[in-house]
Order: C-alpha cells, then sequence, then structure tokens
C-alpha cells in the first residue's frame, strides 16, 4: 500500500512538473510581458530595467526553477489586465466555482446512482425507457444550450429564479459562500442544474450498464442460489461491485466540473474562475492563463489520486494483490 501510494506521488510530481513547463512556456513565447507592462512610449532603458527585475535576463533553467519555486508558493506575478496579484484574484473567484461544482456534483452523484440502479433493475419498463432517452439528451445536448433553455423557462417566463450573477454571499473568514442566503441559493440552482446535467446522464448511463453487466456473473448467481433476498443480492454484492469502474468515471467528470465550468460560469456570468479565465484569454493575460492551468492540473491530479486509494477501499481484491498488479 505505502509503496503504491508513493508511486502515485511520484507520477503526480512529474504530472505537475510537465505543466508548470507548459505553462511557463506560456510566458516565454506568448507575447511580450515587457511590452504588456509598459506600453509602446517606454524607452530602452525602462524595457531594460524592467526585464532584470522579472528576470528575464536569465537563463531559461534559471527561469524555470524561480517560476516553479513561485508556483509552489502560488505567486504567479501580476495580472497584465488588472493590475492585481494572480494569487489575489484566483483567491476571489475559487470559491464561487468550487461551491458551484461541489452543488453540481452532488446532484449528479444524489440523482445519477440510484437513477442508474432502478434503470438496470426495471429494465424494459415504461419508466426506464423513458430515463434512457432523457438521458441520450442530457449526453447529446451542449451545455450552453441546455444553460440558455433553462433561462428562458426559469427566470424568463416563469420568473421564479434569477438569470446571472452570485446573489447575496456571507463571508466566513476569507471564504465567500452563498449557500447561507437565500438569495445565493437561488442564484446557484440554475447554473448548478445546467452543469450537472451531462454528468448525472453520463453516471446514470455508466450505473445502469456495469450493473446489467455484473448481475450476469457467477457469484450473483450463486448469491441467488444461496437464498439471499433480491436487496441483499442487489446493493450488498451487485451495487458495490459496480461502483469501481463508476469511481474512475465520476472522479474524472468531478475535476471536470472544475475545469469545463467555463461555459457555465459564461452563460450565467457567474464570478468564478472560468469567467476568469475567459477574460485572461480575451486579453492575453499570461499569469492568469498559466495559474488556472497549474491549479485545474492540480485538482485533477489529486482527484486521480484519491480515486486510486478508493479503490482499496471499494474492492477488497485489490488489497490482496501485489502493488505490482
Amino acid at each position: 500500500m505505502l509503496v503504491y501510494i508513493l508511486r502515485r506521488l511520484v507520477q503526480a510530481l512529474v504530472v505537475m512538473l510537465a505543466v508548470a513547463l507548459i505553462a511557463f512556456m506560456l510566458f516565454q513565447y506568448v507575447g511580450d510581458p515587457v511590452a504588456n507592462l509598459l506600453g509602446q512610449d517606454a524607452t530602452p532603458e525602462q524595457r531594460e530595467q524592467l526585464r532584470k527585475d522579472l528576470g528575464l535576463d536569465q537563463s531559461f533553467i534559471v527561469q524555470f526553477s524561480h517560476f516553479v519555486g513561485n508556483a509552489v508558493r502560488g505567486e504567479f506575478g501580476i495580472s497584465l489586465r488588472q493590475g492585481r496579484e494572480v494569487s489575489v484574484l484566483i483567491a476571489e473567484r475559487f470559491p464561487a466555482t468550487l461551491e458551484l461544482a461541489s452543488v453540481a456534483a452532488l446532484i449528479a452523484l444524489a440523482l445519477g446512482i440510484p437513477l442508474g440502479v432502478y434503470a438496470a433493475l426495471r429494465r424494459g419498463r415504461f419508466f426506464s425507457q423513458l430515463l434512457m432517452a432523457l438521458s441520450l439528451l442530457g449526453v447529446s445536448l451542449p451545455t450552453f444550450l441546455i444553460g440558455i433553455l433553462l433561462i428562458l423557462i426559469f427566470a424568463v417566463q416563469l420568473k421564479w429564479l434569477p438569470s446571472f450573477g452570485r446573489g447575496d454571499v456571507v463571508m466566513l473568514g476569507s471564504w465567500s459562500t452563498g449557500l447561507l442566503t437565500w438569495d445565493g441559493i437561488k442564484h446557484l440552482l440554475l447554473p448548478a442544474v445546467t452543469l450537472s446535467v451531462f454528468q448525472l446522464t453520463l453516471i446514470m448511463r455508466l450505473v445502469r450498464a456495469e450493473m446489467l453487466e455484473v448481475l450476469r456473473t457467477d457469484y450473483i448467481k450463486f448469491a441467488r442460489a444461496r437464498g439471499l433476498s433480491d436487496q441483499a443480492v442487489y446493493f450488498g454484492h451487485a451495487l458495490k461491485n459496480t461502483l469501481v469502474p463508476v469511481i474512475t468515471i465520476t472522479g474524472l467528470e468531478l475535476g471536470s466540473l472544475i475545469a469545463f465550468a467555463i461555459i457555465t460560469e459564461t452563460v450565467f456570468q457567474w464570478p468564478g474562475m472560468g469567467l476568469l479565465f475567459i477574460q485572461a484569454v480575451q486579453f492575453a493575460d499570461i499569469p492568469v492563463m498559466a495559474a488556472y492551468l497549474c491549479l485545474i492540473s492540480f485538482i485533477f491530479v489529486v482527484i486521480n489520486l484519491a480515486v486510486d486509494l478508493l479503490y482499496f477501499a471499494v474492492d477488497p481484491r485489490l488489497r490482496v494483490q501485489p502493488s505490482g498488479h
């Protein structure tokens, strides 16, 4: 177990170094930070002095080592668009994105798993077939179209929910949350449902397919032959083994909720990291783009490591096999 964890940590470190190199290349080959900061009217002496202050006159290796060291401390320089520290901008926007992704993930898991189990156990019934038909729509429709449709129905026609913004938030130290105010919850519902639709339908279809596959295995037939109840067979044996591949896909999808919330945040003008990244791309704000890339990669690495460790809790076969398998 310890060797397995160490191996995964080393792999995660290699991945993060590769991502840091890609982010660093943005600074080197996408635009000139000196020209962006000083403008076209700066003198050659001012440009040279700023280049020295930024360390751009040093070798590639030295600059990259400084970049990695600063990234470990959460320092990515100054935003070229807003003139503020990137770490401050990320700290301000990250709570909104994490809140949106967490609620969307909760909706997807809370509905996707039981609906997938129901669709598998009641295969052929009308409601099960209806769920599968609706799941095709959820997988096929683009996120921005789902968001626009929800805005049209619930914000424009019914006027039940707001269509943009985060609403009232409460500060818990330096952390902001809208989950403690009714206005914040109302603003959160539409974007959270929009972001969760694809993951919900994907999890439902995956659980259904895996559940049907597990129910055909010999040990399920043996469990029935022993006289176990349907509830014990379905939820004590079949569902537990179904969750092993589901954990893999779900872990990656939860990471993508944060990474690819860009479209949802843009449609609903949600003040999160996705909207910040879109604005950075439009302005070629390289420090913000690099920080976003590193942070999202770190989140994926942590989620993948957690998923690997969850295997040991869900599948007892992995705990008895050698670590090299």
